[in-house]
This record gives structure tokens, sequence and C-alpha cells, in this order.
């Protein structure tokens, strides 16, 4: 079974489209025999995402945490006990392709790491910043960028290295950086690339959203690794 796992903390503006497109790409392997189950992690949510969720059919996971670390843990917990072999994550302001979940599998790897991209660039005037991102920004394959908004793995290559570590930010990258020191086999490919959102209230700390707004603001000395790892 291919679980999908969402961590959502009041993401009712942008959770239907997510779960739309989720379901359109779930479609598509269902239809050559594989088995798609989709699981929405609802941290802390005091908004209508969980009667989003509810519309559309999913798997539910109430959590109380205020982490995205903790929730994507928890949230692929429980799919490892229903019996998932692939791992497939992305975030509830993202919108991912049809062929998404198809292209993982077809990679044949322990873990394939995907780019994102910004559809629309809403609450950004700042037509430099765009051009900074698209300039630091590396959508090709072979890239280095971590995202958890676009990221696959193996649930065995996952078990192995424990999993999700309960990180209030960064938890993918400390994800793959173990499976790197594991030897695990990963593709990172921009075949598949994720829309994501461009807004500057990020739900996670040090997350996409903190990374445009260094770029706006000239204040981010680590441009080149948060491009990498984000």
């Amino acid at each position: 079974m291919i679980a999908v796992i969402i961590p959502a903390h009041n993401e009712a503006r942008r959770l239907g489209r997510c779960l739309s497109a989720v379901k359109r790409a779930a479609r598509e392997v269902e239809q050559c025999g594989q088995q798609v189950q989709v699981l929405v992690v609802l941290d802390r949510c005091s908004d209508s995402s969980p009667a989003i969720a509810q519309r559309h059919g999913v798997h539910t996971l109430q959590v109380d945490a205020g982490n995205v670390g903790i929730a994507r843990r928890l949230g692929a917990a429980l799919m490892l006990e229903r019996g998932a072999s692939w791992l497939a994550c992305t975030d509830a302001d993202s919108r991912v392709p049809p062929h998404w979940l198809s292209w993982q599998l077809q990679c044949a790897a322990d873990a394939v790491c995907g780019t994102v991209h910004v559809e629309r660039w809403q609450g950004w005037q700042d037509g430099e910043l765009r051009r900074r991102y698209r300039n630091s920004y590396l959508a090709c394959e072979n890239h280095r960028h971590i995202h958890g908004a676009n990221l696959g793995v193996c649930a065995l290559a996952y078990q192995r290295v424990g999993g999700f570590a309960p990180l209030p930010a960064h938890e993918d990258v400390h994800l793959v950086h173990a499976l790197m020191a594991n030897g695990a086999r990963i593709v990172w490919t921009a075949q598949h690339s994720v829309a994501t959102s461009s807004r500057a209230d990020s739900r996670a700390p040090e997350g996409f959203a903190s990374y445009l707004k260094g770029l706006a603001q000239h204040t981010s000395p680590d441009v080149e690794e948060n491009a990498v790892r984000r």
C-alpha cells in the first residue's frame, strides 16, 4: 500500500486544492493495481480543516503537537501499522502533479527527492525576489533540494534510519541526510515538481516562507545552503 501523509495546521484555505490534486495522482496509480491511502495529520487545527478532509473522504489523525516533525512521524507510524510499503509526503499548501506517485514508484529507489515551484507569487510585489529565487534554485535532475512537500521514501529504508525526527523544522532534511549516511539509493529529480504556496506566513519555523523572506530582505547568509535543503 502507498501512503500519502499530509501534515496540516489550520490549512482550510488550501487543503481542499491539495487533496483534489493528491486524489488525481492516486487514481493514476490505482488504475495500475496499486492501493493508496491518504492521511491528513491535523495538528492543533481550530479551523475547518477537519471538515474539509472529511468531505474529501481521506483518513485523518488528530494530534496536539504544534510540530511538523512530530506530525509527520506520527502519521508515518500509523500508515506503517496499516501496511504501507511506500511513504509519499507533501504539504497542505501544495499541489502535486497527476504523475507524482507513479513517477516516484518508477524511480525504483529508496527515496525520491523532488523539486517545488511557485505557481502564483501572491503577497510579493518585488520582482527582484523572483529573480533571486530563480537564480538560487536548481530545478534540474540531480539537484540537491529537500522538500517535505515533495518527498517519497521506501518504508524499509525509512524504518532503518528511525524515521522523521520530532523537530519543529528541517525534519525532512534530517531524514534524507540519515538515509544518505545509511547508503540509501536516492533519486534527485525535477520530473514531478510540486506547486507550492508563496505565502509569507509560515506554518513551520525556518520553512519555505522564511527562506523567501530571507531572499526578499537580503539578510539570509545561507541562501545557497537553504536553497539546497529547502
